[in-house]
């Protein structure tokens, strides 16, 4: 495995200062965001690709296409443009979320939706990362639905699994899929009192020795499985966005979980 940066660990910094964080860490890939910091609606995809090949920072990702299971209205012409942008700045893949706010979505229209998609992302030569979100709101929370879809809708070839383990643990889901996983996301939660059906986005701090979703354990389980590729860390938590000192927060996280995977 090898460890890269999701830009929400640290959403204040400009591109250039975070790719300069990812370099002093020994990260040499990141994702970056078309949400907090809008780094896709706020620079050119050109500037993007010639500030990471500068840095000789790898993009893994563009997060996210939102809500990519629901094809109608100006989607297809959002996941155009967001491949295009992601073909132009050097990005691998683009992060694919479902729809997150209680409304069910078949699962035909999932698969309706994939095959639309399948086009768009060869066409591109990047890659489909579904990540499905444990929320109980959430239209697409377990990964073997979403394996069920790719594969029905023949996207196989174009399409992968994001194994984020927050919404792995929401959604008490205990099979891993290394197989069909294209990334992972970590991050942790540390309130020893908070319910599981209460978790959000703004509990997910770094991983450290008080988290509760076993990250150590589900890589561990991932690594044995055969996945070797990125770990990125995405932590939500206002507390972290705000810490004064994020380099030697992260760094701490970082030495703490590649040594318990070790």
């Amino acid at each position: 495995m090898r460890f890269a940066l999701n830009h929400i660990a640290t959403p204040k910094l400009s591109l250039a200062d975070f790719l300069g964080l990812a370099c002093r860490l020994g990260m040499p890939a990141i994702e970056i965001r078309n949400d907090l910091p809008d780094v896709v609606g706020t620079m050119p995809a050109g500037a993007v690709r010639a500030a990471a090949v500068a840095s000789g920072v790898d993009i893994l990702s563009i997060n996210a296409l939102y809500p990519f299971n629901v094809w109608s209205g100006d989607m297809p012409a959002r996941a155009l443009a967001l491949a295009d942008y992601a073909q132009t700045c050097g990005a691998r893949a683009l992060v694919m979320c479902p729809l997150n706010d209680g409304t069910p979505v078949p699962h035909g229209d999932l698969v309706a939706a994939l095959r639309e998609l399948v086009p768009i992302l060869r066409q591109h030569g990047i890659t489909g990362l579904v990540e499905p979100l444990g929320f109980p709101v959430s239209s697409l929370r377990t990964k073997r639905e979403a394996i069920e879809a790719i594969r029905e809708a023949g996207a196989s070839d174009v399409c992968k699994l994001v194994h984020d383990t927050f919404h792995h643990h929401l959604a008490g889901e205990r099979e891993f899929f290394p197989e069909f996983t294209g990334l992972v996301h970590i991050s942790g939660v540390r309130e020893a009192d908070l319910a599981l059906n209460d978790m959000l986005d703004a509990d997910r701090a770094l991983v450290d020795e008080m988290d509760r979703l076993n990250n150590i354990g589900q890589l561990r389980a991932l690594a044995t499985g055969g996945y070797a590729g990125a770990v990125s860390i995405e932590p939500f938590a206002p507390s972290v966005h705000d810490d004064p000192d994020p380099e030697a927060a992260l760094r701490a996280s970082f030495a703490h979980v590649a040594q318990g995977v070790a």
